[in-house]
């Protein structure tokens, strides 16, 4: 029984009212039912363009920032596009239910996605609807293939994205779009002429010439089903156009499909021309005549996505003739193996191949494997073979082969396919004596040298995108298989490799039994991950496509692959290598390049490497085969101990005159980074927290020699300053783990300090409280009185936050005579502080007047110090100090003073990147703002607060969200007050941010 095909919605489905919908095929536009709704500033609808058009894809901040800016990045990009995020979300969401940060623009990773249904946005209908067409004609449903075509084809209004293409990339994406759309038409119009039915799809066909009026089989079709419908003059009128169009811009005349169209409206058999037949490679005998080679490998049935790659070849294609050029249009497709170079080759000729019609060529140089590779000369040989060259009247030499290729190939259009290059010399002779013939080369490695001397034009293929990758596994897997999370998990395990997507589906297909869910335990197994691919003697798996690259590789750059297994998630520097390899930076960089040639590493961005999931199981199963047990530790070590001392060195310049310990000598071989200024050192903090968590997951699992606890006091201060109080917690639950494991006990004593100062900064006080007790006992039994006097400091905060100002006061007092003890100055100022707020919250205001103003008077001496522009604890203690002087004076009544007071600390708190104080500065300012009647201010106060807010990881800690919300409803109904029931919205508006920012249950 045939089943079912799920039906999309149609276009008219798609107006209902109160629906929020949004169009990308064709100018930006968003609805909600039938009002057109306003999405903001140029950049601001390119942000949102480029995420419905790449609509279920995470796309990273740095490539929304390459493709909104390019070169032209300001300094604060991505708070300007947290800033577009949180526009465009209450753009699409007013009403958005509390403690939500939407439907649609979805924070995912270290960028954004944009998700929606076919209900909400276009391209969503769009592609189901061709899903469903192509899946009714395998079901031999043409008239139900055809409505389903129309449907899509109806959604497109033009040019995706009309207007906002101002980049190469976001260009790329645009053209994709479009790319499906004209495939679509094309589609659509092969079933619809045999019906019959041709006026169905001339609209779309008349919208697809004008888009793009150089696409030759589009203007076919439209010729085609224009005679059809019995308009033949018209269809003449629309060749003579193009063929003309083709001649004057192009320089060519029109191909196959074009000019077979012309012939049936002449003959009045309008039809959709067939492929073009072409005849089986056969052995040549001399006299025999010439037969038009045609040997192209045959198309993938299961090919899908690669829309803009496509894209970009058609547009070098289409550009061929332009301006000069004496050779042949040459384009090199490189990547690592089975990301899909040669099907996308072969795919891309049978596109084309029309356009060449003296024939194509094809050979696999096999220069992906070690033994085996042609030589040019016996290339060179089956080409002329397939010319018609007769094989016993071949030339002997080398030099003569090549004459007598480049003499048969001379003046004509051949489409020269040449698969798994090795390098450009093997490639070189081979190239075809023709400009007006194309040269599709694929290789392991970018060929350069052809690049730099034949004009070859090079892009590097990476692993398709989530909704490429699942196409592909679901039109291999048996309809039954299920679970579409499942699926799409499989597919991340598998970094998305196509070759990997292929294996699978394959095994499951074997396998009807065998489950999506066991598929997916074997592959959350990294050490044994490549095992979930098995291969046979007629099929290549993952581990033979990277092994191939591998033995290609000098021996030191075979070593530094087999190191780079152990190199963390997010990525390694070439800093960090030097220390894991031991080996200097020249050498080091050298075997790096060498990877990233042969595509085994990818350069994420200058001096920034990563490994494909797959690629670095294979690493892994080759360090622990190869490299002594001895040298794996040292390896590991070398790398966490470069982390660790590269982390102390930011340190101390990040917070220099904190609390810190200096970790013991590193072993031979490691080489740390040092930041030399505070930018620097908060720019390394900012590059490498994803991988200093990590390294302290990997020192606390498995003892290294290298103590966890000591990477939490590394790390804690940009963690806090920087917001990110759930790594912070994590990082020291696990070094309070490890210390407790190894019996150190001073350890224990720092990681209990620091993880009660991240158990504070989300306001789990009651815990923090213990912790702090716990470690103060360590550090009593042990006499460490620095130490005793920073956790009385901590002990002040907590007891503060739970409202018990009398033992707060009693902690600072303690802190500061212990400090006093020390002549620890900076200590003394930070326990005068503290204390002076303790004394301002009991009513105390002289007191506590005096003893900040002692502070001030510090902070004033520090200031004539040398380096005092960069003393960052100087800078972040007065903006402490001014907060508390501020409150002072707010309980004095003197409202106008405390607003300069904390407009200064709220700078200050900006100079040194400390988010949670900044933004408390400035929602107090907002506060005394609104008591002094300054609405405006306040307002503006308030939403600068918003701004430091969207710095903060997933939008600020739930308490911080708390205070903004309750703020703006208070000033949203202030503004109400003054200005009506029913004020008019600005962007300002503090009540259009409430829902968006509060707390999340």
């Amino acid at each position: 029984m045939t089943p079912a095909v799920q039906r999309s919605p149609t276009s008219a489905e798609l107006d209902t009212d109160g629906t929020v919908r949004l169009q990308i095929m064709g100018p930006l536009r968003v609805w909600r039912g039938r009002v057109e709704l306003d999405t903001g500033p140029r950049q601001q609808r390119r942000l949102l363009a480029l995420l419905t058009a790449r609509v279920g894809q995470t796309i990273s901040m740095a490539d929304l920032v390459d493709s909104l800016w390019g070169d032209d990045c300001p300094p604060s990009a991505i708070n300007v596009i947290h800033k577009y995020i949180g526009a465009l979300r209450r753009v699409l969401e007013p009403a958005l239910p509390a403690r939500t940060s939407g439907s649609y623009l979805v924070r995912s990773g270290s960028g954004y996605r944009f998700t929606a249904g076919p209900q909400t946005l276009d391209l969503v209908a769009f592609r189901q609807h061709v899903t469903e067409a192509e899946a009714n004609v395998r079901q031999n449903q043409p008239r139900e293939a055809l409505a389903s075509y129309v449907e899509a084809l109806r959604l497109c209004q033009g040019k995706a994205g009309d207007g906002l293409a101002d980049s190469a990339t976001v260009n790329a994406v645009f053209a994709g779009l479009n790319g499906e759309f004209f495939d679509a038409v094309v589609d659509a119009a092969d079933i619809a002429v045999p019906l019959g039915e041709p006026a169905r799809v001339l609209s779309s066909l008349r919208l697809a010439a004008e888009m793009d009026p150089f696409h030759e089989l589009v203007h076919a079709c439209l010729v085609t089903a224009l005679a059809a419908a019995g308009q033949q003059a018209e269809a003449l009128t629309v060749f003579q156009t193009v063929r003309q169009r083709l001649a004057e811009d192009l320089g060519i005349d029109p191909g196959h499909a074009l000019q077979e169209a012309q012939r049936r409206v002449l003959t009045q058999t309008a039809a959709r021309p067939a492929p073009n037949p072409t005849a089986a490679a056969a052995p040549l005998v001399a006299g025999a005549p010439l037969v038009r080679p045609a040997q192209l490998p045959p198309d993938l049935s299961w090919f899908v996505g690669r829309s803009a790659e496509l894209a970009l070849l058609q547009g070098l294609v289409a550009g061929m003739h332009d301006g000069e050029r004496g050779g042949p249009l040459v384009v090199a497709v490189d990547g690592m193996g089975g990301v899909g170079k040669s099907t996308l080759a072969v795919h891309f000729a049978r596109q084309v191949a029309d356009r060449f019609p003296d024939g194509q060529l094809y050979l696999d140089l096999q220069g992906d494997q070690n033994d085996g590779t042609v030589h040019a000369a016996d290339a060179l040989r089956s080409l002329l073979f397939a010319l018609g060259a007769p094989a016993a009247h071949l030339p002997d030499t080398f030099d003569a082969l090549v004459g007598k290729y480049r003499s048969m190939t001379a003046g004509k259009r051949f489409l020269v396919l040449l698969d798994n290059v090795r390098d450009s010399a093997q490639v070189r002779p081979l190239l075809p004596n023709c400009a007006d013939s194309l040269v599709l080369l694929t290789s392991r490695r970018p060929l350069l040298g052809l690049a730099a001397f034949d004009g070859a034009h090079l892009f590097r293929l990476a692993v398709p995108n989530l909704h490429t990758a699942r196409q592909l596994l679901e039109r291999r897997l048996p309809t039954s298989a299920g679970d579409t999370a499942l699926a799409d998990e499989i597919i991340e395990l598998c970094g998305r490799l196509p070759l990997a997507l292929a294996v699978l589906g394959a095994r499951l297909t074997a396998r009807p039994a065998l489950s999506l869910a066991a598929v997916a335990a074997d592959l959350r197994d990294g050490a044994r991950r490549l095992e979930a691919f098995p291969g046979d003697a007629g099929t290549r798996d993952p581990r033979t496509a990277f092994s191939w690259s591998y033995h290609q590789l000098s021996p030191g750059a075979a070593r530094m692959f087999r190191l780079l297994s152990v190199s963390l998630t997010a990525g390694i520097t070439v800093a960090a290598c030097v220390s894991l390899s031991g080996l200097d930076p020249m050498r080091t960089r050298a075997e790096l390049d060498e990877l990233t040639e042969a595509a085994l590493i990818t350069e994420q961005e200058e001096g920034r490497f990563s490994s494909h999931v797959l690629v670095k199981s294979y690493a892994g199963e080759l360090f622990g085969e190869i490299d002594p047990p001895h040298e794996q530790r040292a390896a590991i070590t070398r790398l966490l101990e470069h982390y660790l001392h590269s982390g102390f060195n930011a340190q101390t310049v990040y917070t220099p005159h904190r609390l810190s310990i200096p970790p013991p000598p590193p072993q031979p071989g490691v080489t740390p980074e040092q930041p030399a200024t505070f930018e620097q050192a908060g720019a390394w903090f900012s590059a490498h927290h994803e991988v200093l968590v990590e390294a302290v997951r990997l020192a606390a699992d498995v003892d290294h020699g290298v103590a966890p606890w000591r990477f939490a006091l590394i790390m804690q201060h940009y963690l806090q300053w920087a917001g990110y109080f759930q790594d912070w917690e994590d990082v020291t639950r696990w070094a309070v783990r490890a210390a407790r494991a190894t019996g150190d006990e001073i350890g224990q004593g720092h990681a209990l300090r620091s993880l009660a100062g991240a158990r504070w900064s989300l306001r789990a006080n009651d815990e923090a409280l213990r912790l702090l007790h716990a470690a103060q006992e360590i550090f009593h039994k042990h006499g460490m009185l620095l130490e005793q006097a920073v956790t009385h400091v901590n002990m002040h905060w907590v007891h503060e936050a739970l409202g018990q100002d009398e033992q707060a006061l009693a902690h600072g007092r303690q802190a500061l005579d212990l400090y006093r003890g020390l002549d620890h100055r900076r200590g003394v100022s930070f326990s005068l502080m503290s204390s002076g707020r303790s004394l301002s919250r009991l009513g105390r205001l002289d007191e506590s007047a005096e003893l900040l103003n002692q502070v001030l008077e510090i902070v004033d001496q520090l200031r004539s110090e040398p380096n005092a522009d960069t003393d960052i604890q100087r800078i972040a203690l007065e903006a402490e100090t001014r907060m508390a002087v501020a409150a002072n004076l707010i309980r004095q009544g003197r409202a106008a003073d405390a607003a300069a007071q904390l407009e200064l600390s709220a700078r200050l708190s900006d100079q040194v990147n400390q988010r949670t104080n900044q933004f408390e500065a400035l929602r107090q300012l907002a506060e005394v703002r609104a008591s002094t009647g300054d609405t405006a201010g306040a307002v503006e106060a308030l939403d600068s607060a918003r701004m430091v807010l969207d710095r903060f990881p997933d939008g600020g800690p739930d308490h911080l969200r708390a205070r903004f919300v309750r703020l703006a409803e208070e000033l949203s109904e202030i503004t109400a007050d003054t200005q009506g029931d029913d004020p008019p919205k600005s962007p300002n508006d503090p009540g259009t941010a409430t829902d968006e920012l509060r707390p999340r249950r």
